[in-house]
C-alpha cells in the first residue's frame, strides 16, 4: 500500500513589528522611538540616538500605524489632493509636483484621490471618508458650502478651492483666468488685428480655464474697434487641419490659442495650409512652454507665474494649525506677455 502523502508544513506567518521591537533592538524607551519616528520637536533627541532608532527601525521593517498616530494626534496628516479631471499641462502638473513635494517636507502624507468625474456634495462625501487633515480641491470640482461643511464636520480642518471662484467656509487660492486672455488680447489689439479667433478647446472639463480666458479676449478688445470670433478646436490633427482648411473664410487676422499645445497643433495646421504666421494671422498661446521657443515661428506667449510650492505648503500648514481662522483669499497668478515672432 502506497504510502500517504504528507502535504509540507505551511510556513509561519511572520509577526509583524511593534514599536516595542525596535525599542529592544535600539536601547530605547517607546517614548523614545515614538519621538523620533513621528519627528516630535518638542522633546531633543541626541542625533546618535535618532540613527539608532531609524536603523532598528529599518532592519525590522517597522512602519509606524498611521490610524493609531492620527488617534494620538486628534487628527490625520493627510491633504488630500484630488486627481484633476483633465490634463492640466506640464506647467500645473510640475506646480502641484514640488507642492505635494513641500507637503511632505512639513511631514504631511499627500494623497492623490483618482475617482474622476465625481462632484459637489458627492465628491466631499467619498472624500471625507479619508478623514483628511485638510482638502486642496481643484475648481471644477465645483464645491458649493454643503460640501465644505460636510468636509469640516468630518474632521478637515482646512478646504482649500484652487480655482476661479470662492467658495464661502473654504480658503481660496484665485486663479485668474481672465488675466492670461486679457494679456493677449491686448497684445493682438495693440499689434492692429481686428478680428481675433479664441480657441476654445472642445475637450470637456477644460471650461474653467478656456472660457474666462476668452472672456478674457474680450475685455481687452471693448472700445477698440476689434472684433473677438471664439473658434472651437479638439486638440487632434484632423481637427486643426479641417479648422485651417476655412481659416481665411472666417477672416481672423490674428488668434490667442489658449495654450502653447493648442497654439503648436494650429500653428502646424496653418503653415501646410499655407496661412502665413504672422503675416496673415498673429497668433499667441499661454504658458511659455519650451516647445514654443523651438517653433518657427517663435511662439509669443503668456506667461502665467506661480508661487512656490514651498511657500503655498507653508500656508497650508497655518491654516492646519488654526482652524478657527476666517478664510483667506489669495490670488496666485500672474500673467505677462512673451513677445517672440508669432504674435
Amino acid at each position: 500500500m502506497p504510502a500517504q502523502s504528507r502535504s509540507s508544513p505551511r510556513p509561519l506567518a511572520r509577526a509583524v513589528p511593534t514599536s516595542a521591537d525596535v525599542a529592544r533592538l535600539a536601547g530605547v524607551s517607546r517614548a523614545t522611538v515614538s519621538y523620533v519616528l513621528n519627528n516630535t520637536s518638542a522633546v531633543r533627541i541626541s542625533e546618535p540616538t535618532r540613527r539608532r532608532v531609524h536603523a532598528a527601525a529599518k532592519e525590522l521593517g517597522y512602519v509606524p500605524h498611521a490610524a493609531a498616530r492620527s488617534l494620538r494626534a486628534g487628527h490625520s496628516r493627510m491633504v488630500l489632493m484630488p486627481t484633476p479631471a483633465v490634463s492640466v499641462g506640464p506647467l500645473y502638473s510640475r506646480f502641484l509636483g514640488e507642492l505635494q513635494w513641500a507637503l511632505g517636507r512639513l511631514d504631511y502624507t499627500v494623497v492623490q484621490y483618482g475617482r474622476v468625474g465625481l462632484t459637489g456634495e458627492e465628491a466631499a462625501r467619498a472624500w471625507a471618508e479619508l478623514r483628511p487633515v485638510a482638502v486642496l480641491a481643484p475648481g471644477a470640482h465645483d464645491l458649493g458650502p454643503r460640501s465644505v461643511s460636510l468636509l469640516k464636520r468630518s474632521g478637515a480642518r482646512a478646504v482649500i478651492t484652487l480655482g476661479p471662484h470662492q467658495v464661502t467656509g473654504a480658503h481660496a487660492l484665485l486663479m485668474d483666468q481672465h488675466a492670461v486672455g486679457r494679456t493677449a488680447g491686448h497684445h493682438l489689439v495693440a499689434r492692429g488685428r481686428r478680428r481675433i479667433g479664441v480657441v476654445i478647446p472642445e475637450e470637456k472639463g477644460l471650461e474653467a480655464f478656456s472660457r474666462p480666458r476668452a472672456d478674457g479676449v474680450r475685455e481687452s478688445a471693448e472700445g477698440t474697434g476689434a472684433e473677438v470670433v471664439d473658434v472651437p478646436l479638439r486638440y487632434d490633427e484632423a481637427s486643426a487641419a479641417r479648422l485651417a482648411a476655412r481659416w481665411r473664410d472666417l477672416g481672423l487676422d490674428g488668434v490667442f490659442a489658449y495654450n502653447d499645445e493648442y497654439a503648436m497643433l494650429l500653428m502646424r495646421a496653418l503653415q501646410d495650409e499655407g496661412v502665413q504666421v504672422p503675416h496673415e494671422t498673429g497668433m499667441v498661446g499661454a504658458d511659455d512652454l519650451m516647445l514654443g521657443r523651438l517653433l518657427r515661428p517663435r511662439l509669443s506667449t503668456v506667461r502665467t507665474e506661480l508661487p512656490s510650492g514651498q511657500e503655498l505648503a507653508g500656508l497650508v500648514d497655518r491654516v492646519v494649525h488654526d482652524p478657527a481662522a476666517e478664510p483667506l483669499t489669495r490670488q496666485l497668478m500672474g500673467a505677462a506677455l512673451v513677445e517672440r515672432e508669432s504674435g
